[in-house]
């Protein structure tokens, strides 16, 4: 199975992000407002995974 580029798993992870935020502001904190902030806490998370995945393997820094 081939791996995605660094880039196009970055874009996946932030489309992941934006998602996880709209669906917990807009849907979740309607039935569930602690779950909603747990989704907000995931979204947080995941920019600075994104980060580093795409930026391994270009031998800077």
């Amino acid at each position: 199975m081939n791996r995605p580029s660094p880039r196009a798993a970055y874009f996946w992870l932030m489309g992941t992000c934006i998602a996880l935020i709209v669906l917990a502001w807009n849907v979740v904190r309607l039935w569930s407002v602690p779950i909603a902030v747990g989704m907000s806490v995931a979204a947080a998370l995941i920019p600075p995974v994104a980060a580093m995945w795409a930026g391994r393997g270009r031998g800077g820094g």
